[in-house]
């Protein structure tokens, strides 16, 4: 690890403004021309055909489609709901199982801003200069304070070989770039050794094949990471819920990692499976991108005392969405279920408040440097058999 209907009520309103304006005079044309009834067609479809055939500004039957399904969207008040074109869905399925085009950067929230917490070596965004600590002013023209950070990595990706126009702050200058989309595998999982023997594995997103890759990680070096394990899901906006119940695993034996309520349905208990790793000191690393599966990942091993949490505040989702396709191969993104950490504790809209605070505005390597700090700590108050 973040549609068909905004602007049907925006036509509504169009057409009861102008019915008023007629009534009271004020829009002149001369008498309404009558207008054919299209016999058997639904009341959506009518409009559309209506307005794309006789209004005197040109639209198109699509322009129209979208606008409607906008307006829907808006209406059913879900913050989270999405309209994914069929070429923007397709790109969303590649990036979930591993593969994305895009220009090669890791992004995160700061505040109100959508800043650069990575650039992906040899990527487009890499060889053209952007760099890790940018702020991400504009993307093809559309302001980033307009966006949210998902809709700022959406606009990013795109088809190989298009080019997409960033505008990011560096300090106080603008830096301006035009920047060509690559296809390129997401690599979401890096792991390195820091000082004293500590294993530091990065999740930026949980996608498909995440798990067993943290996995491997943390039993590929157990020999190596005597100094204990920092997961650090900063700037992690989610994914796929069972690739993080799988990460999660990888430190439990067994038990709940999070209950998933759907709809009216009884709630559901997502378990972790046996034979996880319980002993060897754990620190995870979160901040204010960390949002969704990430924070599912971060509350259960919290919740069962596995691991200290260090940094700021997390985002605070605690819903489910899924994709629901359309005939056309466009999809809806609708939430459709809640998820709650092993205590019963929901985190929409407060989040995870670390162990160990870390100021948000700090740089990053201060958490980093808390978090060996807390490890050492955990170290020293293990049995000597438990050590190493």
């Amino acid at each position: 690890m973040s549609w068909l209907t905004s602007r049907v009520f925006r036509w509504a309103a169009i057409v009861a403004a102008l019915a008023c304006a007629y009534a009271m005079g004020a829009a002149t044309g001369g008498t309404p021309r009558p207008v054919p009834a299209r016999q058997g067609r639904p009341l959506l479809d009518d409009a559309a055909g209506t307005m794309a055939d006789d209004a005197a500004g040109q639209v198109s039957r699509g322009e129209l489609e979208r606008a409607a399904i906008d307006g829907m969207l808006r209406r059913i008040g879900d913050r989270w709901a999405r309209f994914y074109t069929a070429e923007q869905f397709g790109g969303l399925q590649s990036t979930m199982n591993g593969y994305y085009s895009g220009v090669g950067l890791w992004l995160d929230a700061m505040g109100e801003d959508t800043r650069i917490a990575g650039v992906r070596t040899g990527s487009p965004a890499g060889r053209a200069g952007v760099r890790a600590g940018d702020v991400v002013s504009s993307v093809d023209g559309t302001p980033a304070r307009d966006l949210t950070v998902a809709a700022v990595a959406a606009a990013l990706r795109g088809r190989p070989d298009t080019a997409v126009a960033l505008v990011v702050r560096r300090g106080a200058r603008t830096v301006r770039f035009q920047l060509v989309r690559a296809a390129m595998a997401s690599h979401n999982v890096s792991v390195s050794l820091a000082a004293d023997r500590v294993l530091v594995v990065r999740v930026a997103a949980f996608t498909r094949g995440v798990g067993r890759e943290v996995r491997g990680a943390v039993t590929g070096h157990a020999d190596r990471h005597s100094g204990g394990v920092v997961l650090d899901l900063r700037g992690n906006p989610g994914g796929l819920l069972d690739e993080a119940v799988e990460t999660a695993s990888v430190f439990l034996a067994g038990g709940t990692v999070v209950t998933y309520e759907r709809g009216g349905a009884r709630p559901e208990r997502l378990d972790a499976e046996a034979g996880g790793d319980t002993v060897t000191p754990l620190v995870v690393l979160v901040d204010g991108g960390t949002a969704s599966a990430a924070e599912v990942v971060a509350g259960s091993l919290r919740d069962r005392d596995r691991a200290v949490i260090v940094g700021s505040r997390t985002f605070g989702k605690g819903s489910v969405q899924e994709p629901l396709r359309l005939t056309d191969g466009s999809a809806i993104e609708l939430t459709i279920g809640r998820y709650r950490t092993p205590s019963g504790r929901s985190l929409d809209g407060s989040g995870i408040d670390p162990d160990v605070a870390v100021n948000a505005d700090r740089p990053p390597r201060e958490a980093e440097r808390r978090a060996l700090t807390v490890l050492r700590g955990l170290l020293a108050t293990l049995p000597t058999k438990d050590r190493g």
